[in-house]
């Protein structure tokens, strides 16, 4: 009859609806649950500050690394670094306030660097090095109050402030080191290390894995660390006045032990001249004990440029004379036979960088430096006149130095010099201490738990395989509704 074809047709459109409902609304689940699944995750970070006051200068760097952990050690690098204006801390020992006052231009740089939402949590650490070192021995009581001046600085900033203290000469080598392999990926694979050479303005510094039990023979000196699951016995040192600037002193004692009235110097250019005072030489803790007895407050600083003699100048200041222990280094400090390729870094590269002796043999960075000295004073200033004439003087000293340091003092050879690679940064971070000293400081952070996907990666492909299913069979309903009710028709014609 007519109302049961009708009441028919209406079950039939219904039966369409809704199965066509039910595929629309399987379909948009499916597409949401796959682009919730495939969307960019967020990724966490932390950050860190680590202020490394050196006898120099003072630099801000700051730290980044995702906030889960690669194998109990953060993932740190450098994002950012702040020279600070003026002196290193040490020198405002006559007015100790003025020491954190210097700071307060990096630390309002990097408060709009780091995300406001993270300050409360961005740890903040100051690690005063050999300048700090050599105030203390001289007068404790200054060297507390430069101390408290920059902590007030750093308490008032919105950061984490964890503290400010003067690091030893052995946690600056050690944490060196952490940081040139670090950068260079070999603590991931636990494989060959590179040893650590650091120069700073009063101390320099020595690192690396020896291939014998160093703290048998001399445990002072032989720091233990885990990093990526790996354990690594490390030979340190540091040699607290010979910084470049502290061994220029040591030289200048040298040679003016007679109080003459000039010094003609083989470490400086002909041509140079210039009136120093005998404080401005004896005024360190380095020397002090060893200032002449001259009535006078002055002599003249001449330049005799010649590098030759300058190397005998400078292998005066070493004492190689004896030795305790299988080996030394000079002083009569213990070093181990050298191990493996080395990283030198910090004022190792900028004064070996200026002058152009970052690659080549040992032969020819001697050539080389032999007739940069040689040249006339007014030539010198001629050709860098955008350098301070007092940085500018000394890099015939510096030079001559660094290449008695590096073989009479760490004893390397014709054969090894080539194991040395003069490196200022590593992937983008400056090589240094502070680095490595992050990467110890974050392993004691809280990781946060990262974003992970809405749902695991086998609860997804369940999903898709059940929507999937429901799809095909919404698909065969509508063919068998459909299919009938034709059939129907033809009948009925």
């Amino acid at each position: 009859t007519r109302s049961q074809r009708t009441k028919g047709k209406n079950a039939w459109y219904k039966a369409v609806i809704i199965i066509t409902v039910l595929g629309i609304t399987a379909i948009v689940a499916l597409v949401t649950t796959a682009v919730l699944q495939n969307k960019p995750l967020l990724q966490k970070y932390k950050y860190g500050i680590v202020l490394d006051a050196g006898s120099s200068h003072t630099a801000v760097y700051i730290y980044e690394w995702p906030a889960e952990k690669d194998n109990d050690t953060g993932r740190v690098q450098q994002t950012h670094s702040c020279k600070v204006q003026g002196a290193g801390i040490s020198s405002y020992s006559v007015f100790p306030g003025q020491a954190g006052a210097s700071l307060k231009s990096c630390m309002k740089e990097a408060e709009s660097l780091i995300p406001l939402s993270r300050h409360h949590e961005t740890p903040l650490y100051l690690g005063a090095t050999a300048g700090m070192r050599l105030l203390r021995m001289e007068n404790q009581s200054l060297s507390d109050q430069v101390l408290w001046s920059v902590e007030e600085v750093l308490r008032s900033s919105p950061f984490s402030y964890q503290g400010a203290r003067i690091i030893t000469g052995q946690e600056e080598g050690a944490f060196g080191w952490v940081t040139v392999n670090y950068l260079s990926d070999r603590l991931k694979q636990g494989s060959g290390t590179t040893g650590a050479l650091d120069l700073g303005g009063a101390s320099t510094q020595i690192s690396f894995v020896a291939n014998q039990d160093v703290a048998e023979e001399s445990a002072e000196n032989a720091v233990t660390f885990r990093l990526y699951g790996n354990d690594y016995f490390l030979y340190t040192h540091s040699f607290l006045c010979y910084g470049k600037d502290q061994a220029l002193k040591l030289a200048l004692a040298q040679q003016t032990q007679s109080g003459d009235s000039s010094v003609l110097d083989p470490c400086f250019h002909p041509g140079y001249s210039v009136d120093r005072s005998y404080f401005s030489v004896y005024s360190s803790p380095c020397v002090m004990a060893g200032k002449p007895l001259v009535s006078r407050d002055s002599f003249t600083h001449v330049g005799a440029g010649n590098a030759s003699l300058c190397q005998e100048v400078v292998r005066r200041i070493f004492n190689f004379s004896s030795c305790s222990f299988s080996r030394c280094s000079f002083n009569r400090v213990y070093q181990p036979p050298l191990q493996g390729p080395f990283g030198a870094f910090s004022a190792f590269y900028f004064v070996m960088n200026f002058l152009n002796l970052t690659s080549g043999s040992l032969e020819s960075s001697r050539e080389k430096l032999e007739r940069y000295c040689s040249r006339p004073w007014t030539q010198i200033k001629q050709q860098h006149p955008d350098v301070k004439e007092k940085y500018l003087a000394e890099y015939c000293f510096s030079g001559s130095y660094i290449l008695s340091l590096l073989t009479d003092g760490y004893n390397f050879t014709s054969d090894t010099w080539t194991d040395i690679t003069f490196i200022k940064k590593i992937s983008g971070s400056d090589a240094g201490w502070t680095l490595g000293y992050m990467l110890n400081l974050t392993n004691m952070i809280p990781a946060e738990a990262p974003d992970t996907p809405p749902l695991p990666h086998a609860g997804y492909v369940t999903l898709l395989f059940f929507i999937s299913l429901l799809l095909f069979f919404l698909l065969f309903l509508c063919f068998r509704f459909l299919r009938p009710r034709r059939n129907s028709q033809t009948q009925m014609i």
